[in-house]
């Protein structure tokens, strides 16, 4: 079983795609099931973008040989929806959710849910996430909407650049209340673009966060295989 993050597939950046469809045809091929949490996309302004034509060609070609591959929505690509997956062969499943691993409750959440210090963006996503303004959005021409998504990249780096790295980073609260609430021992998640592994202790048993890594110099995923997870690096 593998999970990836934050791939975050740009027609600007084709060594990204390139790995990543290497990916799907190699290490994908010999998992039981893949899941993306979320920012598969650069950017994903509706299922009726044409753009990324090889990339859904590879992911039903992976489904079509039974896979199953589980999509989650990104602070990127929130705007995936059932035509995307009926393309695809994907199944859409909300963040968070928890899911059952050999018996062990695990959740699985794109992340950025739990930056709760970052109050801009959480403000944000608040507005966007709202079903009624996504209706609205998608109404809009298509070249309408990828200038706003232009924008909308332009005004996260300059936030980005100009917030204290540990505001966007998850908050220890909200991980803990995501634990309590969950009755998860184990987090796996992606948005931050710090990968690694978390031990903690919470009511005095262990728990873990597995952060996933980012795509944009090279690749990262998450294997689980025989109860034990590795966290890999894949060299570009």
């Amino acid at each position: 079983m593998l999970f990836v993050s934050d791939v975050h597939l740009d027609a600007e950046a084709p060594e990204s795609q390139r790995q990543f469809l290497d990916f799907l045809g190699t290490e994908a091929r010999r998992a039981d099931a893949l899941y993306i949490l979320g920012d598969l996309f650069e950017t994903w302004v509706g299922d009726d973008d044409e753009d990324y034509g090889a990339v859904l060609e590879a992911l039903a070609g992976l489904t079509g040989e039974g896979i199953d591959c589980f999509v989650l929505h990104g602070n990127r690509d929130f705007l995936i929806g059932q035509r995307f997956c009926a393309r695809t062969g994907c199944r859409l499943l909300p963040d968070p959710v928890t899911v059952q691993l050999d018996g062990e409750r695990v959740l699985l959440t794109h992340g950025d849910a739990l930056c709760t210090d970052d109050h801009p963006y959480q403000e944000l996503r608040t507005v966007v996430r709202d079903e009624v303004w996504q209706k609205r959005f998608l109404t809009l021409p298509l070249a309408t909407r990828r200038m706003f998504a232009n924008e909308a990249r332009a005004g996260s780096r300059a936030h980005t650049a100009r917030t204290i790295p540990i505001i966007m980073d998850v908050n220890g609260r909200a991980v803990e209340k995501a634990f309590r609430a969950t009755r998860a021992r184990r987090i796996i998640h992606g948005h931050t673009h710090r990968p690694g592994v978390h031990d903690t202790l919470l009511e005095g048993q262990p728990a873990q966060r597995i952060v996933l890594g980012a795509w944009y110099e090279q690749g990262s995923c998450l294997l689980y295989q025989d109860g034990r997870y590795e966290l890999r690096t894949l060299p570009r």
